[in-house]
């Protein structure tokens, strides 16, 4: 299937985790990638290596999402090398939790501007291309922990919060252009940091699923296919929990 033919996608932090899952998910559906990755450049050129073999183009680009200029830049050389863009996935985000009586005001800003603050950045970056082409699609990565909040997370919390906020005013602000916005709510799901937790503490995540498993990238990046592709044409300003019941 190639639900995604022809298409242009930016994705933010897809060298690794769910931001991978869903660079190599939307290649697998014909589209053309271009992702940014922080510091690594031997694994955005693995990934590259890895979505080129589906015989679309793919391109990474080291940007730092927090920052406009940068993200304005970045959409800059999207449109040279790839001459549009039709689908923006803001991935990009971290972690930097602790009890709120010991957390630094450095922390809470961190996390703000990585998770949130680049939503808007990117958001806005690419605004003008969508309007010019009376289309597009933008699906950012909340959380659950943005619908229930979390105690030691409290700034990952609000950050992810806010995503959710702004999802659905800008989907209300552009819906009548034929420009969706969406948010997806992950739950518990097997990464590369997940998998340096304790095994209690994993343990004590799944008792709380009612389908007694982890989620996987697949299971997120088949979400973002939806809401990317036609399928999805008719969605808009919602947020998708994937998370396994974890929320019902």
């Amino acid at each position: 299937m190639t639900l995604l033919k022809g298409k242009v996608a930016i994705i933010t932090g897809a060298t690794r985790g769910i931001g991978k899952g869903i660079a190599l998910k939307f290649a697998e559906q014909g589209a053309n990638i271009a992702f940014t990755y922080v510091s690594s450049s031997a694994a955005a050129t693995e990934v590259e290596r890895e979505l080129a073999a589906f015989g679309v183009k793919a391109k990474g680009y080291q940007s730092n999402a927090g920052d406009l200029a940068s993200a304005e830049e970045l959409v800059s050389k999207v449109i040279e090398d790839f001459e549009n863009i039709d689908i923006v996935v803001n991935n990009a985000g971290i972690t930097k939790d602790g009890l709120l009586m010991r957390m630094s005001e450095e922390n809470w800003d961190d996390v703000m501007n990585i998770n949130l603050k680049s939503v808007f950045n990117m958001t806005k970056a690419v605004l003008r291309t969508f309007l010019k082409n009376r289309n597009g699609v933008i699906i950012n990565m909340s959380s659950v922990v943005g619908v229930e909040g979390n105690a030691g997370q409290s700034n990952y919390a609000a950050s992810k919060a806010g995503i959710i906020g702004f999802t659905k005013s800008v989907a209300q602000e552009l819906g009548s252009r034929n420009i969706r916005s969406n948010a997806i709510a992950p739950g518990f799901i097997a990464t590369e940091m997940t998998g340096a937790l304790d095994e209690k503490v994993v343990e004590g995540w799944l008792e709380n699923i009612p389908l007694k498993r982890a989620g996987t990238t697949e299971d997120v990046a088949n979400t973002a296919l939806f809401l990317a592709s036609d399928l999805g044409a008719y969605i808009n300003g919602q947020v998708i929990s994937v998370c396994g019941g974890m929320m019902t």
